[in-house]
């Protein structure tokens, strides 16, 4: 797939993007983060809006601060409640009194946005569309002619699905409408902006179907373990990339067994 590369953006300080749009990127680089998560400081009419306030780290904080200068944070907006968007919002919170705004159904068990968003609704002028898959809570942002995709898509690397909140099925549909919309660039929460991203996602989709297929051929000819499956699928050397490749089988498996196509026997797993 034609993963785009960036060269490692400057630190705290806040990137234009378009106007009205700048990102800071929070210091939290790694092999499943890349540079690190973007931040997003969207221009709205009272001040502004931010977008995934990043992983819990005071100096990250303080660059959104700094960045915002005299003009007001109104709100504070999450995609999703994995911890590297999460993590500071209670410290933003608590510098600029900005209500949060997120999916009405948080998958964080201590995080409850004071203003839960459903599919559709409208928050200084972005449309949350509900993008479950990576996150059952993960929200997308429809904004003027451009989407903010945070995890669900994004221009460096394909997404985890690790179960259970993570859901294969709901990830294939999520792509999937993504498909029947005309957004006509890619905001994500990790790496660089993502022009004509309709090519991707549907490369996306039909990547994932192939891996599909590969593990229901590899189940008609052996039953196999998670573990088996992903060695043998994925050249994977990295022991967190093992683990997010085994997470990604198990996704795709769940899926299998829904639609009646795989059955598992303790820990093996064999096609029906």
């Amino acid at each position: 797939m034609p993963f785009l590369t960036e060269t490692e953006p400057p630190r705290g300080v806040a990137l234009d993007v378009m106007p009205g749009i700048r990102r800071i990127v929070a210091r939290n680089p790694g092999i499943m983060t890349y540079h690190g998560t973007n931040t997003y400081l969207i221009a709205a009419a009272d001040g502004l809006t931010v977008l995934d306030p990043g992983p819990d780290d005071p100096i990250h904080v303080r660059d959104i601060l700094a960045a915002a200068g005299e003009t007001p944070i109104r709100r504070i907006v999450l995609s999703h409640t994995h911890h590297d968007h999460l993590g500071a919002t209670a410290a933003l919170q608590s510098a600029t009194g900005a209500p949060t705004y997120g999916f009405e159904h948080s998958a964080a068990l201590r995080f409850t946005p004071d203003h839960p968003l459903a599919d559709g609704d409208v928050v200084a002028g972005l449309t949350a569309v509900h993008t479950p898959g990576h996150a059952s809570d993960h929200l997308a942002f429809a904004y003027q002619d451009i989407l903010f995709s945070a995890d669900h898509v994004m221009s460096w690397s394909s997404s985890i699905v690790n179960p259970p909140d993570g859901d294969m099925q709901a990830y294939y549909a999520s792509l999937q409408r993504l498909l029947d919309r005309a957004d006509r660039l890619y905001l994500p929460g990790h790496g660089p902006a993502l022009l004509e991203p309709r090519t991707l996602v549907a490369e996306m989709l039909a990547h994932r179907r192939k891996r599909e297929a590969a593990i229901l051929e590899a189940l008609h000819g052996d039953p196999a373990s998670v573990t088996d499956l992903a060695a043998r699928l994925y050249a994977k050397q990295n022991p967190m990339l093992k683990i997010a490749a085994e997470r990604n089988v198990l996704a795709h498996l769940l899926k299998l067994r829904a639609e009646g196509f795989a059955a598992e026997h303790g820990a093996v797993w064999h096609a029906t």
